[in-house]
């Protein structure tokens, strides 16, 4: 699927960058204030309450959750609430495998449904979008680095995003590894995140470790996010260069 016309820069390229800046200071702001109004609705019973209830599950706890995250992806439901919970109900280490597997597994679903199944009525939703239109020429001259590119910078919702490459020429695999490489950061960040809300709700006492992980992480992003916007631009601006 390629496209010519008058080159646009995508918006996330031109983006003020003082703007990320403040993303991460608001994120934590937002853990906070869960914190609090958690304690205040005294949250604890019922988290600890569905907890007991996946794991009652057994070994299908997981896989029930993965099933679940794998359907939403592919029916394009926002999958953040879902990532949260993960960190609620497994814990930091195996709720990023869960998340982790259940995420790049529907992303690649939703990607061989676009490629193989309902590849019209996808390119019909994408056909007056400007922006996909330059990502997708990107992708056909630059490949993987585009993709990890999108998965770092929030070019379009994630959802969306799984079935747009699935209308590239883009090798299944190569987008696979690095769908799953690039949103490995923010799995970590929003598992970890809600692990440690969790663990200060129901043990009464602030896990440090996993606050520095948290900050940690937020801040490896940041770091991430500008370099892929001035890969981006490097693209942009000089289409024919690798």
């Amino acid at each position: 699927m390629k496209h010519t016309g008058k080159k646009k820069h995508i918006a996330a390229s031109s983006a003020p960058p003082r703007k990320s800046i403040w993303r991460p200071i608001i994120l934590l702001v937002v853990v906070i204030s869960l914190m609090v109004l958690a304690r205040v609705f005294n949250l604890g019973g019922r988290l600890g309450e569905l907890r007991e209830w996946i794991l009652s599950l057994g070994a299908l706890g997981p896989l029930v959750y993965i099933l679940i995250y794998i359907a939403a992806v592919v029916l394009a439901i926002p999958g953040s609430v879902i990532t949260i919970m993960a960190g609620v109900l497994f814990g930091s280490v195996l709720g990023i495998a869960v998340v982790s597997l259940g995420s790049t597994v529907g992303a690649s679903f939703a990607f061989l449904i676009s490629r193989h199944v309902a590849r019209e009525a996808v390119a019909q939703k994408f056909d007056n979008n400007e922006k996909f239109h330059r990502l997708d020429q990107l992708t056909e001259e630059h490949g993987a680095i585009i993709v990890a590119i999108a998965r770092l910078v929030p070019l379009f919702p994630f959802n969306l995003l799984n079935y747009g490459f699935g209308l590239t020429t883009l090798p299944f695999w190569t987008y696979a590894f690095w769908s799953w490489t690039c949103m490995l950061p923010g799995t970590v960040l929003l598992v970890v995140g809600t692990d440690a809300v969790a663990s200060t709700i129901q043990q009464g006492r602030i896990p440090w470790v996993l606050i520095v992980i948290f900050i940690l992480t937020i801040a490896i992003i940041t770091v991430l996010v500008r370099q892929a916007r001035k890969k981006l631009r490097t693209k942009e601006e000089n289409p024919k260069n690798e």
